[in-house]
């Protein structure tokens, strides 16, 4: 199933940024704002740093965040883009539920590569109130999630994944049950071609070379070996072990041409069904691709059952980190 690019309406910044109302709020993201040659209030998004102030200054105003902040070096994602995941991903599950979004902490999402921004985790908690589960294989980028899940009281776990060949063995316990798993997998088979990609990048965009990634990223966050499509690969042959645990597995796709390999891989899958959903924001389209090996008859009860017995949430979030992620 495909379905036409568009920015999810849903979306908050699906007008672009209302910067008078971000400086209002972050005063800071002042010193970094310029006018374009239309006169409109934008930022120089080769600038890492105002990139950075950008997003501090949009989670705070737009999702109740705080404290935010990442350490130099780590992938800095632009918020728009990323959160129009998270609207896609819950109609996908209301899909599942008579066309009525769930919301809730009985909601359970697994963030695969979850990163020292913690986006996804921020963004969905706020917006549809479902609980998160952040993994990473990296302990920089866990210490940074830490620290902001510290900061700004919230129960999110984060679990290290200790191995670079395994993407749920070893994350999901026997008794996890998730509605969601999602990931952003790294994009590129080598550091050289990742370097490539930028310069591609600036190129479309009118503003000639350079070596700077705007959005930053670690290694491990922007390549590795085979590419998304070894990743992803991966990541179906994985699933298979956890086919009863978790509802809808989804990853974005960067590259459209990596679909044709991809209905292949799932198609030897034998899951019980998968979904194509495209996404645009800006000049960029992206996608992510889903599937499950839940029949249909049974999804809906899926979503039903997480809700009998649950605790009510306290009125004062305490933190959780399953693992230690020193």
């Amino acid at each position: 199933m495909a379905i036409k690019p568009k920015l999810h309406p849903r979306n908050q910044h699906s007008d672009g940024y209302d910067f008078a109302r971000l400086i209002a709020q972050t005063p800071e993201l002042e010193a970094f704002t310029t006018n374009n040659p239309s006169g409109q209030t934008t930022i120089d998004f080769k600038n890492v740093n105002a990139v950075r102030m950008l997003n501090r200054a949009l989670l705070k105003t737009h999702y109740n965040v705080e404290f935010w902040d990442i350490p130099t070096g780590y992938l800095c994602p632009p918020i728009p883009g990323r959160v129009d995941y998270i609207h896609y991903l819950a109609d996908l599950l209301a899909s599942n539920n008579d066309k009525d979004i769930p919301r809730g902490r009985h909601i359970k999402a697994l963030d695969i590569g979850t990163g020292a921004s913690l986006v996804y985790p921020l963004t969905g908690q706020n917006e549809y109130g479902w609980h998160f589960t952040g993994v990473d294989i990296d302990a920089g980028a866990l210490k940074s999630a830490r620290r902001i899940c510290e900061v700004n009281n919230l129960d999110i776990p984060l679990r290290r994944q200790a191995k670079s060949e395994d993407i749920f063995r070893g994350v999901i316990t026997p008794d996890d049950r998730f509605h969601i798993s999602m990931c952003n997998p790294p994009f590129h088979a080598s550091l050289e071609k990742a370097n490539k990609g930028t310069q591609r990048k600036w190129a479309s965009l009118g503003q000639g070379k350079s070596k700077k990634l705007n959005f930053g990223g670690q290694s491990a966050e922007l390549w590795c070996p085979g590419g998304e499509i070894k990743f992803i690969a991966r990541m179906v042959e994985q699933s298979k072990e956890f086919g009863d645990q978790c509802l809808w597995f989804t990853s974005l796709v960067s590259k459209k041409d990596n679909l044709s390999p991809l209905h292949r891989i799932l198609g030897k899958a034998k899951v019980a069904d998968y979904q194509i959903v495209e996404m645009a924001q800006g000049q960029k389209t992206s996608r992510f691709i889903a599937w499950t090996y839940i029949k249909r008859s049974q999804r809906s009860a899926f979503l039903t059952r997480a809700k009998v017995g649950r605790a009510q949430p306290s009125t004062k979030i305490g933190l959780s980190i399953d693992q230690d992620t020193e």
